[in-house]
Order: structure tokens, then C-alpha cells, then sequence
């Protein structure tokens, strides 16, 4: 028996949009439901359930970060966002306000089915609280504490530890600064992001290839820290 497609519901008010993303998802096996404002989006959710939501942030009826507010007040469906905004602060906002995560327009079919898969994974590890997560060559046992690259034992100290528990956590997708801060450190040092940043050099001296050229765990520029579900291949990679 195959399994059930995913449901996934697009709130947009651009018929092309939607047109777009309709195509590109339905190629990719998931069943499409539309709402073109907030109010037929909300009831939607309610009645009619998704398993992930694309959500744009500039409806006319209501701002996309006020909808998903509201879903958030009772569903952890993922929610991936819309938005011609670049802005580090309008991200970060969207982050906290409970995106899973966002893409800028203009943007790839291929970029969001991505994304959207690596929400959809973390949604359905999170129920069926499987213990081990594996991004690439990296896996972690959540259980035993375990990390492992390559099927080879990695040393980690506390913090470090702490820092790729919180990641791998949510694989796949951003996790802002101020989460990781708040996680990892107490005191005055949830302030301070340069411990941050020192801490995320020593964790990627010990489970990236090049460090210097992180592809596991990679920078959101302003915004946050992203651990890979998976290695995007590069040009030497053939």
C-alpha cells in the first residue's frame, strides 16, 4: 500500500503564484489546497488540515506574521513564508513568531520542495520521536549522546554537544542566534554573540571536512545557524 501524499495548503493572493507552486508541487507527488487571503486560509487550516503550509506575508485581508500567530496559538503544522524581504530584523521576527522557515522571492521551485521537505522531517521525527538524526555523513543519537561522522566516534565537550543537540533538533532548518544563546548559556553570556561564534568554529573544526568551507553547518548571515539534512553536491563532487 502507498503511502497517503502530503497536503499542502498555499496562502497566497497572486493566482500566478499559486499557479506556480502548484505546478511544482503537484509534480512532486503532494496534494494542493488554495486560499487567496488569510480569513479562507485560516478556516482552511482548521477544517481542512494540511501537513505543511506556504504562507505569504503580504495578504490583503491580514499580514502574513499576524496568520501565523494564529496558527501557531494552536498547530505546530510546519509553515514555510513567502517574502520579497531581505531584511536580517524581518527573518529574525519571522523566526520567533514560529516560521519553520522562509524563502525570498524570487525564488526556485527546487529551493522551496527542499525546505519544505526538511520541515516536513523535523515535523514527523518530532512524532515519531526517533532518537537518532542524521544530516550527511552526521549522525547524532539524541538518546545515548552520541555523535558519530562518517560511522566514526566524534569527541565533543559539553557545549559543543549543546550547540549541535539544539541543531540537530531542528535539522534542516534555522535556528536563530538568540535561541542558540538562550540554550547553550546563562548569565550575561546569553548576550553575547561572539561566544556564539567561537563555539560554532570549534564544533565545525571537528565534524566538517573543510572547515573553512562549512557545508553541514552552515551561516544564515545575520539571522542564525542551519544544520544540513543533507550535502548539496559540489562542483568537484562530480
Amino acid at each position: 500500500m502507498s503511502k497517503p501524499a502530503n497536503v499542502v495548503l498555499l496562502i497566497d493572493d497572486e493566482p500566478k503564484i499559486r499557479r506556480f507552486l502548484r505546478a511544482g508541487f503537484e509534480l512532486n507527488g503532494y496534494v494542493v489546497l488554495e486560499a487567496e487571503n488569510a480569513a479562507e486560509g485560516l478556516k482552511m487550516v482548521t477544517f481542512s488540515p494540511p501537513n505543511i503550509i506556504i504562507l505569504d506575508l503580504n495578504l490583503p485581508d491580514l499580514h502574513g506574521i499576524e496568520v501565523l500567530e494564529r496558527i501557531r496559538s494552536w498547530s505546530n503544522v510546519p509553515v514555510i513564508v513567502l517574502s520579497v524581504v531581505a531584511n536580517q530584523d524581518e527573518k529574525v521576527r519571522l523566526l520567533q513568531a514560529g516560521a519553520d522557515d522562509y524563502v525570498v522571492k524570487p525564488f526556485g521551485m527546487a529551493e522551496l520542495l527542499a525546505r519544505g521537505e526538511a520541515a516536513l522531517r523535523r515535523y514527523f521525527k518530532t512524532a515519531t520521536e526517533s532518537p537518532i538524526v542524521v544530516a550527511g555523513p552526521l549522525s547524532v543519537d539524541l538518546a545515548t549522546r552520541t555523535v558519530s561522522l562518517n560511522q566514526n566516534s566524534v569527541r565533543l565537550t559539553r557545549k559543543e554537544y549543546r550547540l549541535l543537540h539544539v541543531l540537530a533538533t531542528h535539522v534542516g532548518l534555522v535556528v536563530t542566534h538568540d535561541k542558540l544563546l538562550k540554550e547553550i548559556w546563562t548569565g550575561n553570556q546569553r548576550d553575547n554573540i561572539q561566544y556564539l561564534r567561537i563555539l560554532v568554529r570549534k564544533l565545525r573544526q571537528k565534524i566538517e571536512t573543510d572547515p573553512n568551507h562549512p557545508r553541514l553547518l552552515t551561516t544564515e548571515s545575520g539571522v542564525g545557524y542551519r544544520l544540513q539534512s543533507r550535502l548539496e553536491p559540489t562542483p568537484t563532487d562530480g
